[in-house]
């Protein structure tokens, strides 16, 4: 998991973090289908739906069009990912591969806010919500809301306050 960066804002989007650095870049190529889908003509929606498919095939995510998210993005590994299409992510935040954020039984999505980091294979699940600077452990499974600026690791997870 990426070590937290003061510098990085929870509420400015850095889009410099989305713009693809190459031209095989699957995972901000997923990333710019989603941002353009919603603003281009009829014609346009189509060529991005297709690019959305293709690049979901290509990385092995379920990220879907319409999403909520904040700018500044960054998915280094997409692979396994799978999001609610009503869940909401703030700015700045990085997504690890394997990572789950869904509903519980109560049918209720989780809010994610700004510069929060989420490490691979963690599920957060259910209406909980997740705090500007938080961290999410490798593999934790949240259930229950983690304030700004903590950790939360393990399964369930707890909340620690980071290290120094």
């Amino acid at each position: 998991m990426t070590q937290p960066d003061d510098a990085t804002s929870a509420t400015e989007p850095d889009w410099a973090r989305e713009a693809p650095a190459r031209p095989w870049d699957p995972s901000r190529r997923l990333i710019r289908a989603i941002r353009r889908h919603p603003t281009a003509g009829r014609f346009g929606r189509r060529w991005w739906v297709m690019q959305h498919r293709f690049w979901s095939v290509v990385t092995g995510a379920d990220i879907p069009l319409g999403l909520s998210v904040g700018g500044g993005l960054r998915i280094p590994h997409p692979t396994g990912i799978v999001i609610h299409p009503d869940a909401v992510i703030g700015p700045n935040c990085t997504l690890m591969q394997g990572i789950t954020i869904g509903t519980d039984r109560t049918g209720v999505v989780p809010r994610i806010g700004g510069h929060v980091d989420i490490g691979a294979g963690a599920r957060i699940l259910g209406g909980v919500t997740i705090g500007d600077h938080a961290q999410i452990g490798a593999n934790a499974v949240v259930l229950r809301d983690v304030p700004a600026g903590m950790v939360a690791v393990g399964v369930p997870a707890t909340i620690r306050a980071p290290r120094a």
